[in-house]
């Protein structure tokens, strides 16, 4: 079958900003915040060389209120983007030095923007893993750039989080990576951008979107049943959140509680499991 993967953004009220706080897999919830690296913060990124550019840096479950109704404010026009990195544990807190490979991307067509599209899918992108992806663990790394001050640099500001995956199945690609830092420029033209100019059309930043048939991942919608995700050959890659395994401690800022989490809920010395809001629980 195939794996489809659903986005899930929310806005904070009093800032209009945003955060990528659910995942869909195949149509399943996997539960509010589960498996996702929630920042310390909804503001963005705005310097393309700091390492906060790969994350959103630390895990730190602060959060402002959200308003599900409206993902994000929406003169916050740009491209939303996601990519793979392979790792030995999906749940270890190192992000720096990761090979990362675009799996799905959405810009501009015709005077609607990804991020338009996304307020009228009322927070949701969904995009297919290729069939093709090595099984193992893997961080899902999901942007969404606003350009509404993009016109010099710094401007352009990034919203991203990463997820926690556990892919079976697949296949052996070893698809061209990249870098993060090191994938942008401050000066790409889909970067630093003026979009209040007439636009004929709009460069993606970084690399080609990585597929097994060369072709791009176009977005699905959230009710589509998995098998008709995308054109690509049937195979039974599935995905699904990793978490640390049953008898496992969690190391440092990792989630140990929650109305929704279901993994380890002991913290590695000497660290304790701190109720943080009723969603979350975390060790400090």
């Amino acid at each position: 079958m195939f794996t489809y993967l659903t986005l899930l953004f929310y806005a904070a009220i009093v800032s209009a900003h945003t955060i990528f706080q659910e995942l869909y897999v195949n149509g399943v919830d996997q539960g509010h915040e589960t498996g996702i690296r929630v920042p310390d913060y909804d503001g963005p990124i705005t310097d393309v060389t700091s390492n906060d550019i790969i994350c959103n840096g630390g895990i730190n479950p602060y959060h402002q209120p959200i308003d599900p109704a409206d993902p994000v404010d929406p003169s916050h026009k740009g491209p939303i983007l996601a990519y793979l990195a392979q790792v030995p544990n999906a749940t270890q807190s190192t992000v720096t030095g990761l090979q990362w490979y675009k799996i799905y991307e959405d810009g501009y067509s015709n005077g609607v923007w990804a991020v338009d599209t996304l307020i009228a899918n009322k927070g949701k992108v969904s995009f297919t893993i290729p069939s093709c992806v090595a099984a193992g663990q893997y961080l899902l790394r999901v942007e969404l750039i606003a350009l509404h001050a993009a016109s010099s640099y710094p401007g352009a500001q990034f919203y991203m989080e990463c997820a926690q995956l556990q892919i079976t199945g697949g296949g052996s690609a070893s698809p061209a990576t990249v870098s993060f830092p090191g994938a942008y420029k401050g000066t790409d033209p889909g970067i630093k951008i003026n979009i209040y100019e007439p636009l004929s059309n709009y460069t993606i930043p970084g690399p080609s979107v990585f597929s097994c048939s060369g072709s791009s991942n176009t977005p699905v919608p959230s009710s589509a049943p998995a098998s008709s995700a995308t054109g690509e050959a049937a195979s039974t890659t599935s995905a699904v959140i990793a978490t640390p395994t049953s008898g496992a401690t969690v190391a440092q800022y990792g989630q140990c509680g929650g109305s929704s989490y279901t993994g380890p809920t002991i913290c590695a010395s000497p660290f304790t499991c701190q109720n943080l809001n009723d969603y979350y629980s975390q060790c400090l």
